[in-house]
């Protein structure tokens, strides 16, 4: 018989309230599955940082940089929000860094701590406080050969590199890892999607790991970073400094030194201070080029920052990787100061943090916030001047070539006649003493005072025809900038930067890890006269940076080398200069001068300089017309540059 209208309510009443006495409260009320917030284009802080879950795992490598059989364990500590699981897959924020108990990390010198069961309970640096609450796991990896970490580490080699790799494919899913127990665990909280992060070496490593294509690392931030190892210890076959690659494994190994004194004298023995020549050692640590980790592999998005001031890690590490990138048209982004080795969030903080937030949510999150809208580059043009370009360099900037003359200027004509100099070691304070005083030691030629200002963008290039009188030479160029101004003091002590007393926030804290850090402010000084960029080169490499040539005596030989990188605003009224010389001893620290007496065919020399001219092409800008006289002194002291960068 056919049930009721009433009877039929009265039936399914009973069924679900069998329902709720078995699964609870009704569906209506359950639990929402966590997610992040998303306002005014970025992500909120929503999950808490003092309940975070904070590990550690070892994740197996696919190197045994210490030769003991074994592949070597990466220890990676993690924070994480206590939410994220497999209903809330977070991505990841990687600093893989081999300072985290030695040099440590920041301006403060940060170092990891542990609680008594060894997980971490500090994460140096503002990134953990930050990001954390706004759904970001951040991962703090020990390189190998570091800290907790197994291995060796090998400067800059391809064990340094994959160790980084392993923890991206663990991240998704490629790779095993083992919990504090000893169990294989997975990855099961992540979405895979990791960004990696740091200055100096930190940055570096981002680089090699990009540079092998890593499925998973879908953005970079690179902060004065090395792309060339050789390029760090070298300039053109000329020699920054010796011992560099075995020194700093020793500086960053804080095992027993007889643990891995062997892979130290492999450093040693090859990276070939004898010659400073380019070899199978440094093609391994160049991640430009294949066959080793190489550019252009490179998918991930890349947000570099660098001092175009930077005397350690020097400038020329970001100019030839970015090239690199933009022929590949990889997406990227750019800030370039005029500090030397210098963190962004000690010199614009603020903006800093929030551009990164941007960027981070753009690339982990998938954010539509328009960040990849913003200019492609921003530059510091003067102490807390920062302008934008579309690109860098300057898209506006044309090759001005500058000749020597005979009489001791700087002009847009070629001129006849010889002059000559010593190939001997002097620092840059008599390098640039007044330029119409002669010198043995150097050629010195100026401009007459500019007429409107004058911005340079890009790396300038030297040209010089010569003579010696012994089959070695050294061939140094200083573009210098005379006229009394105030600038960014980055040959300071703090390379830019002063440090105060006072705090800010960046974050969530907790008694052992917090958020605040001392402030900085700008560090400036005034000066007569600025060294503006640097170049130099071995005449015997002058073909080849893997095969040295003697010259011959009385021989003339055309040659070109590029300076180090720069982006700089001469003003009006300033000139400037080109001097030539043999050896910069306030930044070649190693390199020995021949004694050489050079020779310079004027009328075969000159230096091409890019500039952005207010119209029409360079050679016709009367910004360079009409010779004036040199009107006074300059001095300049550099102290010596760290050894080892951090």
């Amino acid at each position: 018989m056919p049930i009721s209208p009433r009877r039929g309510l009265l039936a399914a009443a009973i069924a679900t309230a069998a329902a709720l006495a078995v699964t609870g409260a009704p569906a209506a009320h359950a639990a929402k599955k966590p997610t992040i917030k998303v306002s005014d284009g970025v992500t909120q802080p929503v999950f808490s940082y003092a309940d975070a879950i904070r590990e550690y795992v070892r994740v197996e490598s696919p190197v045994d940089a210490d030769h003991d059989g074994k592949k070597d364990l990466i220890r990676v500590d993690i924070i994480r929000p206590k939410e994220s699981g497999p209903d809330f897959k977070v991505p990841v924020i990687m600093d893989e860094s081999p300072y985290y108990d030695n040099l440590g990390r920041g301006n403060e010198g940060e170092r990891k701590t542990y609680d008594a069961a060894g997980n971490p309970v500090k994460f140096p640096l503002f990134y953990d406080n930050y990001f954390v609450p706004r759904g970001y796991a951040v991962l703090d990896v020990d390189m190998d050969g570091t800290t907790k970490s197994d291995g060796c580490p090998t400067s800059g080699g391809l064990s340094d590199v994959l160790g980084g790799k392993a923890v991206v494919d663990w991240l998704n899913g490629r790779a095993t890892a083992y919990d504090a127990k000893g169990n294989k665990v997975k990855a099961t909280w992540t979405n895979g999607r990791t960004g990696m992060i740091g200055k100096s070496y930190d940055g570096t490593l981002a680089n090699g790991v990009a540079a092998t294509g890593v499925q998973g690392l879908d953005t970079i931030v690179p902060i004065s970073a090395i792309s060339s190892w050789y390029d760090y210890s070298r300039m053109n076959g000329t020699l920054w400094w010796t011992g560099e690659e075995d020194g700093l494994a020793d500086t960053v190994d804080t095992d027993p030194p007889a643990k891995c004194a062997a892979v130290r004298q492999e450093l040693a023995t090859g990276q070939d201070d004898a010659t400073g020549n380019y070899n199978a050692f440094w093609s391994s640590r160049d991640y430009r080029s294949a066959p080793t980790p190489d550019v252009s592999r490179v998918h991930a998005s890349v947000f570099a920052v660098h001092g175009t001031n930077d005397l350690n890690v020097k400038p020329s590490q970001f100019s030839t990787w970015w090239a690199g990138l933009a022929a590949r048209n990889v997406p990227r982004k750019v800030w370039l100061s005029q500090y030397g080795h210098v963190d962004p969030f000690d010199f614009r903080r603020d903006a800093w943090v929030d551009t990164l937030h941007q960027w981070f949510d753009y690339w982990l999150w998938h954010v539509h916030n328009g960040v990849m809208k913003q200019p492609r580059a921003d530059i510091e043009t003067g102490p807390d001047q920062w302008t934008t370009e579309s690109d860098w360099p300057s898209p506006r900037a044309r090759s001005l070539p500058l000749r020597p003359q005979a009489d001791g200027t700087l002009g847009l004509s070629a001129s006849s006649g010889n002059a000559t100099f010593t190939d001997t070691k002097e620092d840059e304070g008599s390098l640039v003493s007044d330029p119409t005083t002669a010198q043995p030691y150097r050629l010195a030629y100026t401009t007459p005072p500019l007429k409107q200002d004058v911005r340079l963008s890009g790396t300038p290039t030297v040209s010089l025809r010569f003579t010696t009188d012994r089959p070695a030479a050294d061939l140094g160029a200083l573009l210098v900038d005379y006229g009394t101004d105030t600038r960014v003091n980055y040959l300071g002590a703090g390379s830019g930067v002063k440090t105060l007393t006072t705090e800010d926030c960046h974050g969530e804290s907790t008694a052992t890890d917090d958020a605040c850090y001392k402030q900085v402010v700008t560090d400036t000084a005034t000066s007569d006269v600025n060294v503006v960029t640097r170049g130099f080169l071995d005449a015997q490499n002058r073909t080849s940076l893997s095969t040295s040539s003697p010259l011959t005596p009385g021989t003339t030989y055309s040659v070109h080398w590029p300076t180090l990188p720069q982006d700089y605003r001469f003003k009006a009224g300033h000139r400037l200069a080109l001097i030539l010389f043999g050896v910069d001893g306030d930044v070649q620290y190693d390199e020995q001068a021949t004694g050489a007496t050079v020779k310079v065919d004027l009328a075969g020399s000159q230096i091409s300089l890019p500039v952005v001219v207010s119209g029409g092409t360079p050679s016709k800008d009367k910004t360079f017309s009409a010779k004036q006289t040199w009107r006074g002194p300059a001095r300049v002291v550099l102290p010596r540059q760290p050894r080892f960068f951090h």
